[in-house]
This record gives C-alpha cells, sequence and structure tokens, in this order.
C-alpha cells in the first residue's frame, strides 16, 4: 500500500527505507510516465529498494507565468492521479506545493535538502526533465548524485513525443481515441447528476445532466460515445459538451444519456469514459430532426467496438 505525505519542506521527509526516486511532475500518468516507472520497478527489483516520489499537487507554471483558468486543470484528478501511482509500483508519494520558496532551491539545494533525505540510492528521470533554479538538465545529474542514475528517451507515438501538453490538445480537438493511445487508458471525468430542464425525456431521450466534481480538461464541444459506470457497474450512453444550441442555451452543458437503464440518480456520482466523437454540436431545426440525428448517434453509439466509425 502506497504511503501518502504532504510536507511543506525538507523536514517533513521522513523515509525510513532507501529508495529509487522517480523525478518529474505527473498530470495524468501517461505512456511517457509509464515508462519511467516501469525502469524504476527494475531497479527497485534488482537493488531492493522503495520506489519514492515527491511531486506537486498543481502545475509548477502557476510560479512562473501570467494565470490562466486553464493552468488549475489537470488530465486527471487528485484522486486518479494517487490511484495510478500506486498501481505503478510507489511505495512513498511525498506531495509538496511548487511555491517561489521552492523554486528558489538550486539544484545542489534540491539534491541536499531533498533527495539526500529521501534516501535515494538510484534516481529515474525523463531526457527532458529540468531542476532547480539554475535550469539543471537530465545530463547533468551527475554533477550531483552518485547512485545510479537512469535518463528514459522519448516515448513517441506518431514521431511525436508523448506529453502532457500533446494530450491536452487531443482532448480540445475531442479526438478520445488519440488521447487513449496516448494516455494507455480512456479519458474519463467523474459527475454528480443535477437537475436540468428535462426536455430530454419529452423525446424519448432522458439525459443525466452532470456538474463535473474535478478540475479536470473536459473533451472540446461535440456528442461522443462514451461509457457510464454507477455503483461499479458499466453502461453504454453517448454524452455530450458544449451549449444547447438548439434551444438557444448559453450555459455549458455536460450530459449523458444511458442506454437500458432508467433509475433516478440524482446526487449519486458517476463517472463518464470518453471513447470517441460522434460529431460537432448542431442546431436543429424542429424537434423531428433532432430526435432523427440522436436516433442515428445512438446507433453509432451502441454498435462501437473501438474503431473510428467511417
Amino acid at each position: 500500500m502506497m504511503i501518502t505525505k504532504r510536507i511543506i519542506d525538507e523536514k517533513g521527509i521522513d523515509q525510513t527505507e532507501d529508495t529509487v526516486l522517480v523525478l518529474g511532475y505527473f498530470d495524468g500518468l501517461h505512456k511517457g510516465h509509464q515508462a519511467l516507472f516501469e525502469k524504476a520497478r527494475e531497479i527497485a527489483a534488482e537493488q531492493g529498494l522503495k520506489i519514492a516520489v515527491m511531486t506537486f499537487p498543481e502545475s509548477p507554471k502557476l510560479a512562473f507565468v501570467r494565470y490562466q483558468p486553464e493552468l488549475m486543470l489537470h488530465l486527471a484528478s487528485p484522486e486518479e492521479r494517487m490511484a495510478q501511482l500506486e498501481s505503478l509500483g510507489v511505495d512513498y508519494l511525498y506531495l509538496i506545493d511548487f511555491t517561489s520558496h521552492f523554486a528558489g532551491n538550486t539544484a545542489r539545494d534540491f539534491f541536499e535538502k531533498y533527495v539526500s533525505r529521501l534516501r535515494a540510492k538510484a534516481v529515474v528521470a525523463g531526457f527532458d526533465y529540468h531542476f532547480g533554479s539554475d535550469r539543471k538538465e537530465s545530463h547533468e545529474l551527475r554533477d550531483f548524485f552518485n547512485g545510479k542514475i537512469v535518463i528514459v528517451p522519448s516515448v513517441n507515438l506518431d514521431n511525436r513525443k508523448i506529453s502532457s501538453t500533446r494530450i491536452r490538445e487531443t482532448i480540445a480537438a475531442g479526438d478520445m481515441l488519440k488521447t487513449q493511445e496516448l494516455l494507455g487508458y480512456p479519458l474519463s471525468t467523474r459527475g454528480i447528476v443535477v437537475h436540468g430542464n428535462a426536455r430530454g425525456r419529452t423525446i424519448g431521450y432522458p439525459t443525466a445532466n452532470l456538474a463535473p466534481l474535478d478540475r479536470v480538461h473536459l473533451p472540446g464541444d461535440g456528442v461522443y460515445v462514451a461509457d457510464v459506470e454507477h455503483n461499479g457497474q458499466r453502461y453504454r450512453g453517448m454524452a455530450s459538451v458544449g451549449k444547447n444550441v438548439t434551444f438557444d442555451g448559453d450555459e455549458l452543458r455536460f450530459e449523458v444519456n444511458i442506454f437500458d437503464f432508467s433509475q433516478d440518480i440524482y446526487g449519486d456520482t458517476i463517472r463518464i469514459f470518453w471513447l470517441d466523437k460522434i460529431r460537432e454540436m448542431v442546431k436543429f431545426e424542429g424537434i423531428d430532426s433532432l430526435v432523427a440525428q440522436l436516433q442515428s448517434d445512438e446507433r453509432i453509439a451502441r454498435s462501437w467496438t473501438g474503431y473510428r466509425n467511417s
């Protein structure tokens, strides 16, 4: 079981076992990150070490750049990230805020204050890892650390590096298949079921209106094939994100029609797994054309098997 500790500075580290330390900021453990932990597990097994991570709850960019709301969004919720880290073999997780004070540590400060207290006998980092206020690069780790050092090369897909930035682009574009390829698992979003306008039930397509629970990136506007998890059960459905333009809506809506499901679930938390985009949001001239489109969407969603619909 992973032990998690929130710390303010190096004095909060009370590590009692030797470790292999994985370095980096991990927002949604994508395939590039997974390669680091695969290497860490190998080293831990060879040398009888525990796997440790010290990382940040929020983006380090908040300490450096002009604030934008998008900086507070993640690829996965804190709970998901912790579960992912545990599943990747992490034994000790230390969380520290990336503040101006922390950012002021030089590379040498970082190793003398933190890495030494973490009892690191080996470190694993990505090829593009930077550390310290003096912005040292991964190939310079040897200047500060005498143990085993493993630099993991770029993990690519379609000749491009897999990165959180690239994944945010595919999410915004609504490309859920590519997003899943890059992450290694489907993007998902938790929401609380809330009351909406109840128009869907009048046309035979009742929807669960959702208030997002976490500060995570939602797919770009559109209608999607989705799996829905409720009380441990999975259902197929179709989800939409965007403004309800047919009814002149001007608020961002996030809702899902769950197939073969008729329970009242207001107040329940459900999880949407975004599988593939069906179409863009469209303004329909009337109810009949809307219903015809929803019937077509449903056929696509029910028959979806994991490949792009032509």
